[in-house]
């Protein structure tokens, strides 16, 4: 994606956007600490912990940054494991997970693969590794975080994947308190807080071939609540140069009322909705309640709104413990009912839905300048399309979702 437009006035007051409260029937949130106008960022964040979706990952990507590699193989080798690359002499110098490497330098990470023969186990077992590589302090922190509700049966095997750990890791680089039940806490942790670092989507992309080169935990990120008509959304800009190239950035897409919460979308926003219900409840253990969700309700199965099966391309994962109780998307007089009383929404999709060819991405103003003058372009989140504020309206009647 390329690099978002920002302006030292507005990224140095994102950190006084925002303030944590305790949300009745919600638990913790974010809320505007103060009146937010549409662009505004509001959070930029570097990860406390990052690390690869896959063991494949390491062959395309830098080793501590992610950034892309000029080509496969290419970049400066890790002198220790020499399974993993690095973009630049500064990324080699930060090095990666100290158990990821040492799980790596065996074999040229033979062990690792056997131990983790699929994509499914590889990412919990990645993460652990990288987990168990923290210092003491961040590594608190990331136990200090809300849990995702237990998998499923059967999902994820939390004792092979600590016996994997302890297989893997020298015993002495292991940390204190290492135990089956730090393992399955740290686990519950990665399942409701760790958001993908994309691919960048390119037109006509498959959205099955979309994936993300890594995982990053955001500790204030993560308390944002969901929300299936979102008043913010974030980018990450993996591939731009200089610092922070993985620092989460999160955007308002309209004017925000002082006290109001901030919300962003867990997932695409056109997903229909019985299957936001049914991620919503099976990843983080809530039905979803906003006025979107009780209109939609209503439909009959043959009305609701379809999707691109598979699309993963928004999921983002904060912590949510309740229901929404106020569209956010309306706010301000920013679009409202149009007279469709099946789909009182539709204004939403079309200012704020990339209406890229199969994109479904979210599409944020820039932000102002630094004398507060408002950009009037869009920027989608997914495939970092531009577009004018004057070109946001289709046809009359379209309403930006897929039927």
């Amino acid at each position: 994606m390329a690099s978002a437009p920002q302006n030292p006035t507005t990224a140095a007051a994102a950190s006084d956007a925002l303030r944590v409260a305790d949300l009745p029937g919600r638990g913790r949130g974010l809320v505007a600490a103060r009146n937010v106008r549409e662009g505004e960022v509001l959070l930029s964040e570097p990860p406390i912990l990052i690390y690869p979706s896959t063991l494949a990952s390491l062959r395309s990507y830098c080793a501590a940054c992610f950034r892309s590699l000029p080509a496969a193989g290419a970049g400066i080798p890790c002198s220790s494991c020499r399974a993993a690359a690095f973009c630049s002499p500064a990324c080699a110098a930060a090095a990666h997970p100290r158990l990821l490497c040492a799980a790596l330098s065996h074999g040229g990470g033979a062990g690792l693969a056997a131990a983790a023969p699929t994509e499914a186990v590889q990412e919990p077992l990645l993460f652990l590794l990288a987990a168990y590589s923290l210092p003491d302090p961040s590594l608190r922190a990331i136990l200090s975080l809300s849990s995702a509700p237990p998998p499923p049966p059967g999902a994820q095997d939390a004792a092979g994947l600590h016996a994997a750990v302890a297989a893997l890791a020298p015993p002495q680089l292991l940390p204190q308190g290492f135990s089956p039940d730090l393992t399955a806490a740290l686990l519950a942790k990665d399942r409701g807080n760790s958001f993908a670092i994309m691919e960048p989507y390119l037109p006509g992309m498959s959205l099955e071939l979309l994936k993300a080169r890594a995982y990053a935990v955001y500790p204030r990120a993560s308390l944002f609540n969901h929300d299936c008509l979102p008043n913010a959304c974030h980018f990450d800009y993996p591939d731009r140069p200089g610092p922070g190239n993985t620092d989460i950035v999160v955007r308002a897409l309209h004017d925000i009322s002082e006290g109001r919460e901030v919300c962003i979308s867990y997932f695409a926003a056109n997903w229909r909705y019985a299957d936001r219900q049914r991620r919503l409840l099976e990843d983080y253990g809530f039905r979803c309640e906003c006025d979107r969700c009780q209109v939609e309700s209503q439909w009959k199965d043959d009305d609701d709104n379809n999707r691109d099966d598979g699309d993963d391309a928004m999921e983002e994962e904060g912590e949510e413990d309740g229901g929404d109780d106020a569209d956010d998307g309306m706010e301000d007089g920013d679009g409202g009912d149009d007279g469709d009383d099946d789909f009182p929404h539709a204004y939403f999709f079309v200012r704020y839905l990339c209406d890229n060819e199969g994109c479904w991405g979210m599409l944020a103003p820039l932000p102002p300048s630094p004398n507060g003058e408002l950009s009037h372009v869009f920027e989608c989140n997914l495939c970092g399309k531009m577009r004018k504020e004057e070109d946001a309206m289709p046809d009359e009647g379209s309403s930006g979702m897929v039927h």
